[in-house]
């Protein structure tokens, strides 16, 4: 169960990103983030967002046209 969830479902780069660091700057190390987005471009945005903070992605999955991704803060 994720500690957060964040919904941009509906918003277009560079939205999702924006969000996502906010949310993620508001965690405490070792919470985890769920982020449900529907941008193609968020997959790969978010990955490297993950990536460039030093942030783990535990999960990412596509259902449907959304994608889930979670990453656990550091």
């Amino acid at each position: 169960m994720p500690d957060k969830i964040l919904d941009c479902t509906g918003l277009f780069c560079p939205e999702p990103v924006f969000r996502t660091r906010m949310a993620l700057d508001e965690l405490e190390s070792g919470q985890t983030l769920e982020i449900h987005a529907d941008d193609p471009a968020a997959y790969e945005d978010l990955r490297r967002l993950a990536e460039r903070l030093d942030d783990e992605v535990v999960d990412i999955k596509k259902e449907n046209d959304e994608i889930i991704i979670v990453i656990r803060k550091k």
